[in-house]
């Protein structure tokens, strides 16, 4: 996309001329982070369902929209569209003839593109591409310095900040961390403002209550203009069901916010098998088929064409404790089958992540994030939501753990491209330079590719023992440690028009002002 194609971000900005056309693209384009772009797989997929197995997962789903139906909770409008599109409506209860859902859903992207106010982080959504953005939701927040604690303001610009110099996570996220040192109904000012003055990467918007949705919106329309918004994406929010099978007016009144404006949401299934779902992959699958699909279609019902991301979220369970499971082979089953499921129904697909339920970075904490992240990867996830930082079954964001889950996001993101099938790829010229019984290390070939040969890990210590033990015989946790501040000492925002910076100030103030602090 071209410099012009996004407007001078916020009409009444142009008005006051600060600047002109050219200075505000420079503005917008920010500082001189090297970024990553979004993977564009060129790798094979991985699928555990046949053709007949994915008939039934979808057979199963559309019996029980049919059959059983779902609850819309307290959204009488909701209800009313529902009712003009022929579905069956009992009180709260929907239920819908079959294929009505999937017919709806027709009228979504198949891919689509996020807009940054960077137009060179703009990512694709959809199709061949993997997104990666952090930790989402946790009210904790954990370093090796103060151990855990509740996160505060400081600590959620702390993470955008360095989400923002990540070059591996290609989104900015949402809710890093819930700040709860502010007001519950005036915080969401503050952390959409974060994502959009400390990091110039796409991001996404409140959910905790409808009119925080269009708040979202409204500083959008100050970010970007309001014509620019009416017609791209430059939004994208998470909307979980209330499983199983239920919606609540708060979830509801968020999607359709968005919905309206053309925003994108991703909506999703919160499922704890054995708790919310069955305890089966295959009733997990069509449970998360029919929930997705319920409120995908409503997007479409709201207008047409908005774009949506079909959302697994999808955990085994303790069955002696009932707490929460990472890393085992079920809920990757799923997430395989689940992504099969997305691509026949023609959207893109959100899963994934670096889960874990260690409480430290720790070698657990590794082994369960390996166990989730990789699936996600093979398994053609086109939006990865807790990609790097989460800890403790998402009760915390680690500082620590954003630093080494970042790093085997760049692990992925080579694995992502393939192999080299190049000339320079097949380096025949190496092997007739070197012949038998001699060693590439001299020959022009290595020498060439000498700096970006493998991947070069930015934690790991591939050092003798005595050299580590000499540079105090750090682990990889501690390293990050020592990393992550670095960061924030040397951190530069990316540049803003002053216009709209004051615009956003001006409208939060505003609506601060509007409503009393509340804390519950």
């Amino acid at each position: 996309m071209s410099d012009e194609a996004i407007p001078a971000a916020g009409g009444a900005v142009g008005r006051r001329g600060r600047g002109g056309a050219g200075a505000r693209r420079a503005a917008r384009r920010g500082g001189p982070i090297q970024q990553l772009r979004a993977i564009e797989r060129k790798i094979g997929l991985y699928e555990v369902l046949g053709e007949e197995g994915l008939e039934l997962i979808e057979h199963n789903a559309e019996t029980v929209l049919e059959e059983i139906g779902i609850d819309f909770r307290d959204d009488p409008e909701t209800l009313a569209l529902w009712k003009d599109a022929g579905a069956d409506v009992q009180g709260e209860r929907v239920r819908f003839p079959r294929g009505l859902c999937r017919s709806l859903i027709a009228t979504a992207p198949r891919q689509f593109t996020q807009y940054a106010r960077n137009p060179e982080r703009n990512v694709e959504i959809g199709g061949k591409h993997l997104v990666f953005a952090p930790v989402y939701g946790p009210p904790f927040v954990r370093d090796l310095d103060q151990g855990r604690r509740y996160a505060t303001l400081e600590d959620f610009r702390n993470f955008v900040k360095l989400v923002y110099q990540i070059p591996a996570l290609h989104h900015s996220g949402g809710t890093l961390c819930e700040p709860v040192d502010v007001p519950v109904n005036k915080r969401h000012l503050d952390m959409v403002y974060s994502h959009m003055r400390w990091s110039d990467k796409p991001f996404m918007g409140s959910v905790t209550a409808p009119e925080r949705a269009e708040d979202t919106v409204e500083m959008a329309r100050l970010l970007f203009g309001a014509e620019f918004v009416d017609s791209h994406c430059v939004v994208i929010s998470l909307i979980n069901a209330n499983s199983p099978m239920t919606f609540d007016d708060t979830m509801l009144g968020a999607l359709k916010a968005y919905a309206r404006a053309g925003q994108a949401t991703v909506v999703t299934p919160f499922i704890l098998a054995g708790a919310m779902a069955p305890v089966t992959a295959a009733g997990v699958l069509a449970q998360t088929l029919a929930e997705a699909m319920a409120g995908m279609a409503l997007t479409q019902l709201v207008r047409p064409g908005a774009p949506v991301v079909f959302g697994s979220f999808a955990s085994s369970m303790s069955m002696q404790s009932g707490a929460p499971t990472f890393g085992t082979p079920e809920p990757a089953l799923v997430l395989y089958g689940a992504a099969q499921l997305a691509r026949r129904l023609g959207v893109p697909f959100r899963s994934g992540g670096s889960l874990c339920a260690s409480k430290v970075p720790d070698a657990q904490a590794a082994y369960e994030s390996a166990q989730t992240l990789l699936p996600g990867v093979l398994g053609g996830v086109n939006f990865m939501l807790h990609s790097a930082g989460w800890l403790e079954g998402g009760l915390a964001s680690s500082y620590e753990k954003l630093i080494l889950d970042a790093d085997q996001l760049g692990m992925m993101q080579v694995m992502a491209g393939g192999i080299d099938l190049s000339t320079d790829g097949q380096a025949m010229d190496a092997l007739r330079e070197v012949g038998p019984g001699k060693h590439f290390l001299g020959c022009a070939h290595t020498q060439a590719h000498f700096q970006t040969a493998f991947y070069r890990s930015t934690v790991a210590d591939n050092n003798s023992f005595e050299q580590w033990e000499a540079e105090g015989g750090k682990d990889a946790a501690q390293r990050a440690n020592t990393l992550w501040k670095k960061m924030l000492a040397e951190y530069e925002a990316p540049a803003i028009d002053p216009g709209v910076d004051e615009a956003l100030g001006a409208f939060i103030a505003k609506k601060k002002e509007s409503m009393p602090d509340a804390f519950a």
